[in-house]
């Protein structure tokens, strides 16, 4: 069963990714406005204590504790994948490339990108920097790994899960959807990672104000 300390009501539709699908089309694509100003660096934000402060490595071996230093006052874009996927994940990486270009100097000074391995046990950070250069991911987007546990507990906090064991066990559940949100206003909503381009791009920036 779901609580109610996720992120907004968003969070907690959960189902099938035909589900998400149907829900994400609609209501998603007009996110909430924001209307203040971000938390300061020093100040926990709305969702210090619902997300953990693991520690995640980035594609570049960096070290980061999830809640400080990748969401905390932020506006993040998250999704799903793993490095040896052949499915849906080449589409959708080729998909937020565009996204991440019609950002423009937005990404990496208000906007962040981050996509989440679905196994850490394989995707170390080198296998992630492989992955970037594969398919020429330009900066400002940064692959995260960690710990197996942490970053289950975490793709669930982000709502990228199935209350059925068996659909959530099937890895290609979890990679069709993007989360976005304005930690500091606590907005999340969900989007499909192959919607338009330039449209997830706007309703990105709205959330900058």
């Amino acid at each position: 069963m779901h609580t109610n300390d996720s992120p907004s009501a968003e969070c907690g539709i959960q189902g099938s990714r035909r589900h998400w699908l149907t829900w994400a089309g609609g209501a998603a694509l007009t996110p909430v406005l924001a209307t203040s100003a971000p938390a300061s660096a020093g100040k926990a934000g709305p969702r210090a204590d619902y997300f953990p402060n693991a520690v995640v490595q980035t594609h570049n071996d960096k070290k980061l504790r999830f809640y400080d230093d990748v969401v905390r006052g932020k506006i993040v874009v998250f999704n799903m994948m793993y490095s040896v996927c052949t499915g849906i994940c080449p589409g959708n990486t080729a998909n937020l490339l565009q996204v991440q270009q019609a950002l423009g100097r937005q990404l990496g000074q208000n906007v962040f990108m981050y996509s989440l391995t679905l196994q850490p046990e394989f995707d170390t950070p080198r296998v992630l920097q492989d992955y970037v250069s594969r398919y020429h991911i330009q900066p400002g987007w940064t692959f995260l790994t960690g710990r197996p546990k942490e970053m289950d507990t975490i793709r669930r906090k982000l709502g990228f899960f199935n209350d059925d064991p068996q659909i959530d066990a099937d890895l290609a559940n979890h990679t069709g959807m993007v989360r976005i949100g304005n930690e500091a206003l606590d907005r999340w909503f969900m989007l499909p990672a192959l919607s338009d381009a330039k449209q997830m791009a706007r309703a990105i920036l709205e959330l900058v104000g």
